[in-house]
């Protein structure tokens, strides 16, 4: 082989190299090292909403390329986006049934896991002006309560807890994610509501949060999935993964949330 022949032959190795280590864009969202990079797009039950904003604050400092956006609402109204087309990489449900809705459209990617559970309590006015003490009060005249519509997770909690108390109450306000049911009670516009623990500590400047032994037999599992058609597949079992992990189990903890 003459001296230029063998000239063009290693150049085209080089370039065959170098187009097989990555040059372009890399559609599983991690780099050549194998770390995880690009947007992650998480759609969290809004009962999530401070403990997600601290963990995805974890996770992007663990993850320099990644930046997560967080699309936080009523587990129905996201699951319903998600069937509808929807680009997301996650889906955290405060509840089996919303992720059941996604993942028998065929939706999910692998088997959800649980990663946290919550439970009820009665949240009332700083000072419990109205004497709250459990679901029976929420009964009597005049006493107005928000709760969450049926659809959604903390709504058909809600209803079950009641039943089971044999407690019948017509709310004035049915609302579509719980912190629209807490805000209620923070404007002063009922003087109670049922919503989750979480979120009535989390705003526990400005509410009461009344146990009730009912709400036992109405816990919520949080399951959490990695979707089929994420646009960032590599981040999305990253993100997964990490609510899973111990750092951001603790934070779920320090929330309020049991563990699975």
């Amino acid at each position: 082989m003459s001296g230029r022949s063998v000239l063009a032959t290693l150049t085209a190795i080089a370039v065959l190299a170098l187009t097989g280590c990555g040059g372009g864009d890399d559609p599983a969202g991690d780099d050549a090292d194998g770390r995880v990079t690009g947007t992650v797009t998480v759609f969290a039950a809004a009962s999530l909403t401070e403990s997600f904003t601290r963990i995805v604050s974890d996770f992007e400092a663990a993850n320099p390329g990644v930046t997560v956006t967080l699309n936080l609402a009523g587990s129905s109204a996201l699951a319903n986006q998600i069937n509808q087309g929807a680009p997301a990489d996650v889906f955290a449900s405060a509840a089996q049934k919303n992720m059941a809705t996604v993942t028998e459209a065929g939706n999910a990617e692998g088997t959800p896991s649980v990663f946290a559970r919550n439970q009820l309590v009665i949240a009332v006015p700083g000072g419990n002006p109205r004497g709250v003490t459990g679901l029976a009060d929420l009964a009597r005249p005049g006493v107005k309560v928000a709760l969450c519509a049926d659809q959604v997770p903390c709504g058909a909690a809600a209803r079950t807890a009641l039943t089971a108390a044999g407690v019948a109450l017509t709310p004035v306000t049915l609302e579509q994610d719980v912190k629209g049911a807490l805000a209620k009670v923070k404007l002063g516009e009922v003087d109670a509501a049922l919503v989750y623990r979480t979120d009535a500590r989390a705003a526990s400047a400005d509410v009461t949060g009344v146990e009730f032994p009912e709400s036992a037999r109405a816990v919520n599992d949080y399951p959490i999935v990695a979707l089929k058609d994420a646009p960032n597949p590599a981040g999305a079992r990253a993100f997964v993964a990490y609510v899973r992990s111990t750092p951001a189990q603790a934070v779920l903890a320090g929330a309020g949330f049991q563990a699975p």
